[in-house]
């Protein structure tokens, strides 16, 4: 039976959104695990830090609050726990709850920090950054004429959000490029839709997931009936692409998986209190009646994508195929504070069914697939000579049809001819249906 729990997604806009997360946010405030082990105050490293702030109060070169110097503490503290816990003022908390609907002001862009400089996760579809080149593993080193260098993530984040119709400058630094690109956005407010669909070829459908938020699930449901009575009722093969998904709510995530799966364990979650112990199986129905799956992920995939990824290849419900994912196999929970401001702390691992934990490992695809493009080859005055071509050949019947449905397949195969791994992955499909018979 699925067990459900009430949970949004984790990120701020920046474009959006500041990190990768399966997030879970808490209803009340949960009871505080207590070390048995040490139960007693740090007098000593209290008296450390009363000293400290003593010192700057009197001799700091400016005046300091009160306020700003435990804020600042409390998030240095969170801080230095993983890259993914933090102290959200009222406004961020706000901004992070308004995330999970899918609509904020930005640039577009997932983003996460690295040796002092924020790193692009991956480009939101459709966004100011996806369209003005932006990719993932890009290192942004400068906005406008701001080092990022010593900026928090959260300072970054703020410097790129802005109204729609204002402009940012983005200095980025970029593998293979030898000296950094200068990269000019218009800021914008994002809706991302987070599911797209269509028919790749008779009988074989795509369906790309770039985020996971609360409608996500709906969503695919929506997309999969259109899908089916385009091509007449039934499917014979679907590719779900993640890439360059940072993830997102974590009951999406179940809920795409268990779209395809019968029966079984989808995912689970482990950490020290009693709430962070969750389980979530499948219900018996697969959406598109057991036809075969390709699942593409990349090193942008992370978090929900990899719950995903993970349950279906568990299952051996779907064949992985790409690169190797992302790697954040964490759960952070939104505690709200008194003062209108929450914590986010991660509170737990989660596991595939199979007991894999995902943290700083990745999903291994089945079929690793190098990055590469695909280019037409040049067009030549040569053309072979075939029955067809001979003068006064017999006519076959099925000719006519047969050249219209030639016409038709290559007009399809034109909307993806460049991405290889899609083309991949549909040959795949093809192949299997092929074996089925």
């Amino acid at each position: 039976m699925l067990k459900k729990k009430k949970v949004y997604l984790l990120s701020l806009a920046l474009s959006g959104v500041i990190g990768m997360s399966s997030n879970v946010f808490a209803e009340k405030n949960p009871p505080v695990a207590v070390d048995t082990e040490s139960t007693t105050l740090p007098l000593e490293d209290l008296k450390t830090f009363t000293e400290i702030f003593g010192r700057i109060k009197q001799d700091y070169v400016e005046p300091v609050s009160d306020k700003k110097l435990l804020e600042d503490a409390v998030k240095g503290m969170l801080s230095g726990l993983d890259p993914h816990s933090a102290y959200l003022v009222a406004e961020e908390y706000q901004e992070l709850k308004e995330g999970t609907t899918g609509q904020f002001g930005g640039l577009g862009i997932e983003v996460s920090m690295e040796n002092g400089y924020v790193k692009v996760v991956s480009p939101i579809d459709d966004t100011p950054a996806q369209r003005a080149g932006v990719k993932t593993g890009d290192l942004i080193i400068r906005l406008d004429d701001k080092p990022v260098k010593g900026m928090t993530l959260g300072d970054a984040v703020k410097l790129m959000r802005g109204e729609a119709g204002s402009k940012i400058l983005l200095t980025i630094v970029r593998e293979g490029s030898e000296a950094p690109l200068k990269i000019s956005l218009t800021r914008d407010i994002i809706k991302a839709k987070s599911v797209k669909s269509k028919m790749l070829d008779k009988n074989y459908g795509y369906v790309r997931i770039s985020s996971f938020q609360s409608g996500t699930g709906e969503s695919l449901k929506e997309a999969l009936t259109s899908l089916k009575k385009e091509n007449g009722g039934t499917l014979k093969g679907l590719v779900l692409d993640l890439r360059n998904n940072p993830g997102g709510v974590l009951n999406a995530a179940v809920d795409v998986s268990d779209a395809f799966l019968r029966s079984g364990l989808i995912v689970y979650t482990k950490g020290r209190i009693p709430n962070s112990e969750m389980r979530f199986s499948a219900a018996p129905d697969d959406l598109i009646d057991d036809a075969p799956m390709v699942v593409l992920i990349n090193a942008g995939s992370a978090s929900a994508s990899e719950i995903v990824a993970g349950a279906l290849q568990d299952s051996k419900r779907a064949i992985i195929m790409g690169e190797k994912s992302f790697g954040k196999g964490s759960v952070q929970t939104i505690l709200p504070t008194s003062n209108g401001s929450a914590v986010k702390l991660t509170t737990a691992r989660y596991y595939t069914p199979s007991g894999r934990s995902i943290q700083a490992e990745g999903i291994e695809p089945d079929v690793i697939l190098a990055q590469m493009k695909l280019e037409s080859v040049e067009k030549s005055d040569f053309k072979p000579v075939k029955e067809s071509d001979l003068s006064n050949h017999l006519q076959n019947k099925k000719e006519k049809a047969a050249t219209e449905a030639e016409t038709g397949a290559k007009e399809k195969d034109a909307l993806d001819a460049k991405d290889y791994a899609l083309n991949e992955a549909l040959t795949l499909l093809k192949g299997i249906s092929i074996m089925k018979r």
